[in-house]
């Protein structure tokens, strides 16, 4: 009996359909632009049409959700990371579409950052016939990286041992058989197993549910991870991006409202005398149906009225009065430093005063331990990477990936002198290899050491301590 297929494209995990709604609004905000302008404006109850429209043209986006989450991206990722015994070709085309693994884990970064989670689905082309190094190199028959965001894993299964059991992958495609066929709109779904790979179709008009293909992979596990905050969605708690989204939109409408403020201020209102709009209503006339219409005139600001002897002096422009411009940019100021502080990266203070050096300490502090527990998410992350391709292929050797988690501004000069009276002190050998390893950390800060130079010199390190021990 052939399994229901259209089933599948009706699975929804609890989490995914608890947190849907929320994803959905921070990806928006990541892409920003018209679309999540008009998404996320807020229209004031006594605002009409005419000005919500207004003010929705007018309207700016300054995307610091995207500069928060690529900013964390860009500090951990700041020194590329060491893969010692990785294949370079591999190295440098992780995705088999031109990323390299390190701009892999850059998107897997950034979609921890978004939306507390992400999946890297690893793949592996279908083949038939014997494979030698020419065709294996020709056709890249070998695993690739993809990364896959919340939305786009919509149910998936873990075992009594804790690892994964299976899981779905979803995503729209449009398949274009040629240039003389019409290209169709399909939603695919890849279902993973322990063992087996199915990939099924629904076309977008008809509805209709086709299993593209079935295979095999033999892995004993499934080739992808899922994986999310521990301290987020690990808890059974939110994701903090959703209060940088609510942040970032209060930035947004003030500085909509402070826009209309000024320029509602710059463009006065007329006032007319009596004797104006009744002539001007005479000359409009009526509508068909007898009713008067409604006195709506436009003047241009160098027209010319004419007035009356006894209403000389009635016609003006006056200026509204609003709101102080400068209170809404300085509650703007410290939303943008909450939204700096949630998120663990604010580095500068409200106060004027100068900082201590035990509160900058601390401040950097903060930050360092922030950003290596998210290297640390990262390191761990490609590493099964690079264990799940070397199950597709046992050839591939399963490298030593290490991350920095030094990002601390560090000041050379101190360090190098302190360094110089350390080596003064008399020590074991132990003591002179620690001196002698912490002495290769900060030439690496000067200068970027190739990982196989720097292989070596920790072996000869190594190797003169075994000699002194034997002397």
């Amino acid at each position: 009996m052939e399994p229901n297929w259209d089933f599948i494209f009706h699975r929804r995990h609890p989490h995914y359909f608890r947190n849907l709604e929320c994803w959905q609004r921070s990806a928006a905000a990541y892409a920003g632009g018209e679309a999540y302008l008009r998404q996320a404006l807020i229209r004031h109850v006594s605002e009409v049409e005419l000005e919500f429209a207004e003010r929705l043209r007018r309207a700016y986006y300054f995307n610091y959700p995207r500069k928060l989450a690529r900013l964390i991206t860009q500090f951990v990722l700041s020194v590329e990371p060491t893969r010692e015994g990785a294949d370079p070709a591999l190295v440098e085309d992780f995705s088999r579409s031109g990323l390299r693994a390190g701009e892999v884990m850059r998107q897997f970064s950034t979609l921890l950052n978004v939306f507390g989670g992400a999946a890297v689905e690893i793949e592996m082309p279908f083949f038939e016939g014997e494979v030698d190094c020419e065709r294996r190199n020709r056709e890249k028959l070998r695993p690739a990286a993809k990364v896959h965001s919340p939305l786009e894993i919509p149910d998936w299964g873990f075992g009594a041992d804790g690892e994964l059991d299976w899981i779905i992958f979803e995503e729209h495609v449009r398949v274009a058989p040629g240039p003389w066929k019409p290209a169709v709109e399909l939603l695919r779904r890849k279902l993973y197993t322990r063992n087996e790979c199915f990939v099924l179709e629904r076309e977008a008009g008809t509805g209709i549910v086709r299993q593209r293909l079935h295979a095999v992979h033999r892995l004993g596990a499934v080739p992808a991870f899922y994986l999310t905050e521990p301290d987020g969605y690990g808890l059974n708690s939110g994701h903090y991006f959703e209060d940088v989204v609510r942040i970032s939109d209060a930035i947004l409408n003030n500085e909509s409202e402070s826009q209309m403020n000024i320029v509602k201020q710059m463009f006065g209102l007329l006032v007319i005398s009596e004797g104006f709009a009744r002539g001007a209503r005479a000359s409009g006339g009526s509508r068909s149906g007898g009713a008067t219409e409604k006195f709506s005139h436009v003047l241009a600001r160098s027209a010319a009225i004419w007035e009356s002897p006894e209403e000389r002096g009635i016609s003006r422009y006056i200026s509204p009065s609003g709101a102080d411009t400068s209170r809404i940019r300085e509650e703007n100021d410290a939303l943008k430093r909450e939204l700096f502080d949630t998120v663990g990266m604010a580095l500068v203070t409200p106060c004027r005063e100068a900082q201590t050096a035990e509160s900058k300490a601390w401040d950097y502090h903060q930050v360092k331990q922030f950003l290596a527990c998210r290297a640390d998410m990262l390191e761990q992350a490609e590493l099964r990477c690079w264990k799940l391709m070397a199950k597709f292929d046992p050839s591939i050797r399963v490298p030593s990936v290490l991350y920095n988690r030094e990002f601390a501004v560090a000041d050379l000069k101190s360090s190098i002198e302190s360094l110089l009276e350390l080596r003064e002190f008399s020590g074991g050998t132990a003591y002179r290899r620690e001196v002698e390893k912490s002495a290769l950390f900060l030439l690496e800060k000067i200068r970027k050491i190739d990982p196989l130079r720097r292989r070596a010199i920790l072996e000869e390190i190594e190797r003169e301590e075994k000699e002194a021990d034997h002397a």
